[in-house]
């Protein structure tokens, strides 16, 4: 687990949570291929959801754009080995 350090590029989010985010992104790598970004995003994602409440979204990938609107303290982005992690609990747009 974590044999590569991830480097965080942005987040609003409180340190444990932080760390919670690339253990459960650096247990997936462990369960999935690095090549199957989905499987690896869905498990994230449920693990969010069952500690912190429904409504997180992840994306996992190393090319993507994306826009969205986040709730205040959810948001994080990282790197991690190969990929990149995106993750956050949306927000209800105004």
């Amino acid at each position: 687990m974590l044999e590569g350090k991830a480097l965080i590029e942005d987040t609003d989010m409180p340190l444990k949570m932080q760390i919670q985010a690339m253990a459960c992104a650096s247990q997936a790598l462990d369960l999935y291929d690095v090549l199957d970004c989905k499987s690896i995003a869905a498990h994230i994602k449920k693990e969010f959801d069952k500690r912190y409440g429904n409504g997180w979204q992840c994306v996992v990938g190393s090319n993507f754009g994306c826009f969205f609107t986040h709730t205040k303290g959810s948001f994080i982005y990282f790197t991690l080995e190969t990929l990149n992690f995106l993750i956050f609990k949306g927000a209800a747009y105004s």
